[in-house]
């Protein structure tokens, strides 16, 4: 299961690249065979979302919907999405973040697998300082979690992708407002740490994590995918090309997919992937 949680909502419907930016964290749930979503967004863009997507059959998906109504913080997610987590392990991913390397599908696969505790990545960055920093031995056991601290204890920060086991709707009630009123994702994670259930892994050199949280760090994830895109020919964060791949959707409704934006480039990289072109 999956919260796309989308901070900063106006800036996710911007496309990059023939498609609205919350299509990247969409693919990396798919690309972990998740195929329940509940997509939690506020009162002003979640008839966008469900504009843009519906139920998700098209998709091979079952996708709902909640409304945050006002920031309350990221972990208020498990909150909001109580009944639909109904006491199963879940998956947490933030809708302004891009994920891009050779063997991430594996690291999904092993994440997917937690029966208890919970699971992040850490992320080696130049500036740790905005945003939630980890410190961990060399057999990458945490050791502690800071959130956006002034003198960070390392390099490595955590992206916006978490999953958790079937007690996060409880542990979340432990849980108190930080000093802006928010339920802090890194409490949480904390929690998980304090009981010594709280694994990691360590994305390496030759991976892209971007977070497009700041118009700077849009508009170089524009680059980085247009030039990747140019330089290979293939998508990045192409749900319909994971859902095809999957076995989510048939080929038939691949090309059906791309007939319906065969004037753009993108329906064309449907019909190329579905053998049409």
């Amino acid at each position: 299961r999956l919260f796309p949680i989308t901070k900063g909502i106006s800036k996710q419907m911007i496309p990059i690249y023939d498609k609205p930016m919350i299509y990247y964290p969409l693919s990396v749930l798919m690309l972990a065979k998740i195929r329940e979503i509940l997509i939690i967004s506020n009162p002003e863009h979640i008839d966008s979302y469900k504009r843009l997507f519906g139920n998700g059959e098209d998709l091979g998906l079952v996708i709902t919907y909640k409304v945050q109504d006002h920031p309350r913080g990221i972990a208020d997610a498990f909150n909001i999405g109580r009944e639909f987590i109904d006491f199963q392990p879940v998956a947490l991913i933030l809708g302004d973040n891009i994920f891009y390397g050779q063997g991430f599908t594996p690291v999904l696969e092993e994440a997917v697998k937690i029966k208890k505790g919970a699971f992040i990545l850490g992320y080696y960055v130049n500036d740790p300082r905005e945003f939630g920093v980890l410190e961990f031995d060399d057999q990458e056991n945490v050791i502690s979690i800071e959130e956006k601290p002034e003198d960070p204890r390392s390099n490595y920060a955590i992206p916006g992708l978490y999953f958790y086991d079937d007690k996060v709707t409880e542990l979340v009630r432990e849980v108190k407002p930080s000093a802006r009123g928010e339920l802090e994702i890194t409490d949480l994670n904390r929690i998980y740490l304090e009981r010594g259930e709280l694994k990691m892994k360590r994305l390496g050199r030759g991976f892209a994590w971007l977070d497009t949280g700041t118009y700077g760090g849009l508009s170089n994830s524009s680059e980085f995918v247009e030039t990747i895109q140019k330089n290979t020919g293939l998508y990045i964060g192409c749900i319909e090309e994971i859902a095809f791949h999957n076995g989510f959707i048939s080929r038939e409704k691949l090309i059906e997919l791309g007939k319906s934006c065969e004037k753009t480039d993108y329906g064309r990289y449907l019909l190329k992937v579905a053998g049409m072109i």
